[in-house]
């Protein structure tokens, strides 16, 4: 399946493209993201401890201040009894102090939880990196910087022929980023607003007819023949979903992308040759880039 190694390796390629200079190889971000992960997680661990052993001092203070203003109110006239800090009261410093503790308990099993993200990480990227080769496509997106953040397509190119990922995603990074001529090419300025996605491709099967796959599961590549043209296209599988298509409107969304002008209507009059795919889909925003690469820097690597 596709990686966040896969998605840091697209954007260190564009990014090294627009600012000159030469990009990490696929191997040497594998390298380093494991190293960085690792990393974070140590530091996160460090804090999480700091915290725990904070904790008794700030009970103690806690504690000082509940013996010092119960004296206090052990003086007080009956009209001030409810700020008392005795055990039965809300506003008693046990409840704070259950708080700090909570805190605690908290952070730890925070930091017992990132933990366990991190060994799946690690177990998916290991998964990953054996792969050697697979047909993909690299997709660009702008991510709007309004409440919300909606995406809208910035460049998507791919190929179905099996590709050496190091060299296959690093040609596609750059051809779907400056070479789809639906868009201009993308721009050193544009890179703090971009998301991509990265999607291996797998399964490939022929469809039994054009209804015979499922929405999320599958993409879809046809081609037909009409008045002696041949048409063909593809949709990765998220697409259809995200639009929020049936599967007709899919299908004829797919043939009016492959040039057909015909009356929607009369779609099914088509021979369609379907087949279906899976995609393994990873994305990565440009923020999360963006410190990976800022470490590596500090690292001098």
């Amino acid at each position: 399946m596709a990686s966040v190694e896969h998605c840091l390796y697209c954007f260190e390629t564009l990014a090294a493209h627009l600012e000159g200079r030469k990009p990490m190889t696929l191997s040497e971000v594998q390298k380093s993201w494991a190293e960085y992960v690792r990393s974070t997680a140590a530091a996160d661990a460090a804090d999480s401890s700091k915290l725990s052993k904070r904790l008794p001092a700030l009970r103690r203070v806690t504690e000082d201040s509940s013996s010092s203003s119960s004296s206090s109110s052990s003086a007080s006239s009956a009209s001030t009894s409810t700020l008392s800090l005795g055990p039965s009261t809300p506003e008693t410093p046990v409840s704070s102090d259950s708080a700090l503790a909570e805190d605690g308990q908290a952070a730890e099993a925070e930091a017992e939880a990132e933990a366990g993200q991190d060994v799946a990480a690690a177990a998916a990227a290991a998964a990953a990196s054996q792969i050697t080769e697979s047909p993909l496509f690299v997709t660009w997106n702008t991510v709007s910087s309004r409440a919300g953040g909606g995406h809208s397509l910035r460049g998507c190119i791919g190929t179905f022929e099996p590709q050496e990922l190091d060299e296959g995603l690093s040609s596609y990074a750059l051809i779907s980023a400056l070479q789809d001529t639906r868009f201009r090419p993308v721009a050193a300025r544009e890179l703090p607003s971009l998301e991509v996605a990265v999607t291996l491709l797998t399964d490939f099967e022929d469809a039994a007819d054009p209804m015979d796959w499922e929405l999320g599961t599958h993409g879809l590549r046809i081609s037909f023949h009409h008045h002696g043209r041949r048409y063909g296209a593809t949709y990765l599988p998220d697409v259809a979903v995200e639009q929020g298509w049936t599967k007709e409107e899919t299908l004829v969304s797919l043939m009016r992308k492959a040039g057909w002008v015909g009356k929607k209507d009369r779609w099914t009059e088509i021979q369609l040759n379907v087949v279906r795919y899976q995609g393994k889909k990873e994305s990565l925003g440009y923020a999360e880039f963006k410190r990976w690469r800022d470490w590596v820097e500090a690292k001098g690597k």
